[in-house]
């Protein structure tokens, strides 16, 4: 089985578990807001980062509020969520350029994105795929681990894994891809202790197929 066979079985599969209904696990109301979340949910859970959004959103509700907040400040409101000095320092740099740059408008380009202070191709691809319905495959821990396990990529690095994955998989099921793999990943995939005979992709697994076998034989 080729990779580009295994991937469109894979979605197939994934897609009659979980439909092809778009869902965002971080809240949001606007694509400066989903920016910032995506930025504090690095090493963060995104239900630990929404208890801190609620709360932040209100206190700061535009651009520039963020941009002329007061550091100290800031940090203190998202000391939860980790790394929370970086944070908010990018926070800042981040809204000033939104301000600067684009007149406190979210760019659409990748390129643009990843300019900005504290924004990668995750989360550059998140609000491209879920802002501006631009076709992107957002790499976190549970798509690099997932898609490795299924023999969809063989590469560790998330940029990699990115461009192997947009070889394959159909334009209209990158940004959804994240979210079934997410799912996928809490539910069965979970690292380290992988529940592969019950999971929905067992029979589309490379991993799986191993395992099982490896069972059937004890």
């Amino acid at each position: 089985m080729t990779k580009k066979e295994r991937a469109r079985l894979v979605t197939e599969a994934l897609n009659r578990e979980y439909g092809t209904e778009m869902i965002t696990y971080l809240h949001y109301e606007t694509s400066w807001q989903l920016l910032f979340a995506t930025i504090l949910s690095a090493q963060c859970t995104d239900a630990r980062v929404n208890m801190v959004t609620k709360d932040l959103f209100q206190k700061y509700p535009t651009v520039e509020d963020i941009a002329n907040a007061e550091l100290s400040e800031l940090e203190k409101d998202i000391y939860s969520t980790g790394f929370y000095k970086n944070k908010a320092k990018n926070l800042k740099a981040c809204a000033a350029t939104l301000l600067e740059q684009y007149g406190g408008e979210v760019p659409h380009s990748i390129e643009e994105l990843t300019a900005l202070p504290g924004v990668g191709r995750k989360t550059a691809n998140v609000v491209r795929g879920n802002c501006f319905h631009e076709p992107s495959i957002v790499v976190d821990t549970h798509v690099k681990r997932v898609s490795r396990l299924l023999g969809l990529t063989k590469e560790t690095d998330p940029t990699k894994v990115e461009f192997d994955l947009m070889k394959i998989l159909p334009k209209d099921q990158w940004i959804l891809y994240n979210v079934q793999i997410i799912a996928v990943g809490r539910t069965w995939c979970i690292s380290g202790r992988p529940k592969c005979s019950k999971c929905i992709l067992r029979d589309v697994c490379a991993f799986a197929e191993k395992e099982i076998r490896q069972e059937d034989r004890v």
